[in-house]
């Protein structure tokens, strides 16, 4: 292990009591938090035992949802966390943010309006380049008003949430085999966002007033910095690292 994951290792023992310790002053003290969403083993420390049984507390001491392979493809709140970057809360069967959000807005959050003891929660989601995706709940039995507290301390629970995931991905080593690209030239860029608009390389090339030979020669390259294996993969770290947007070229 190197010594920068060292370093996170013994740093994420006061991050997690940090983060217990804004719940419990806020009135939200149930917390559960994982680092990569797409990994289905629950997030847990140098010894591989998960947070959820060691460190944090959740509203029914009896179901051990991190055991639960198959979570984080059907609960509302990491549904949500993947499609918005900023924090949000819920209170009687809605998510909402500081702004109008359409995407909150259609998230189906009937399961947890039936949940037994299930109140108001913060959730702070983590996006992280290369597609990590992490995020970190803070929740209640009871209502207690989590649109004031949302409006005090969504920015601070953010912050923390940020830094409890990055470091543990950090000490994790994760993304595995992440490099640093070297720099894209314009015209990589351009091949990668028209092809991340599925377009084949005779149109890339019809757009661009470039031969298919030329455009190939550009994605070739384009992946070779990336350090991606394929179209689908330069794509998917071009995207993560924010060369393709949502707008194409």
């Amino acid at each position: 292990m190197t010594d920068y994951r060292t370093q996170c290792w013994d740093a994420m023992p006061a991050l997690i009591a940090a983060v217990q310790g804004a719940g419990d002053t806020i009135g939200l003290p149930y917390i559960a938090a994982q680092a990569d969403l797409g990994d289905p083993e629950p997030m847990d420390d140098a010894n591989g035992r998960p947070y959820a049984e060691t460190s944090f507390r959740w509203i029914d001491p009896d179901h051990a949802y991190w055991r639960d392979r198959k979570l984080a493809l059907h609960i509302a709140f990491l549904t949500a966390a993947r499609l918005v970057a900023e924090p949000f809360f819920y209170s009687d069967g809605r998510l909402r943010t500081w702004r109008a959000s359409q995407l909150l807005e259609a998230v189906d959050c009937e399961q947890a309006k039936n949940t037994p003891n299930f109140g108001e929660a913060i959730i702070a989601p983590v996006h992280l380049p290369r597609g990590l995706v992490g995020a970190v709940f803070w929740c209640s039995r009871e209502p207690v008003g989590v649109a004031a507290l949302f409006e005090k301390h969504a920015g601070d629970l953010h912050n923390l949430a940020l830094k409890l995931v990055a470091t543990h991905n950090e000490a994790r080593g994760r993304p595995r085999n992440a490099t640093v690209p070297q720099t894209l030239t314009r015209r990589e860029v351009q091949c990668l966002r028209w092809a991340a608009a599925g377009k084949t390389d005779g149109e890339i090339g019809i757009i661009l007033s470039l031969s298919v030979s030329t455009v190939r020669f550009h994605l070739r390259n384009a992946a070779a910095k990336l350090g991606a294996t394929g179209r689908a993969q330069s794509i998917q770290l071009a995207a993560g690292l924010g060369f393709v947007g949502a707008r194409a070229a």
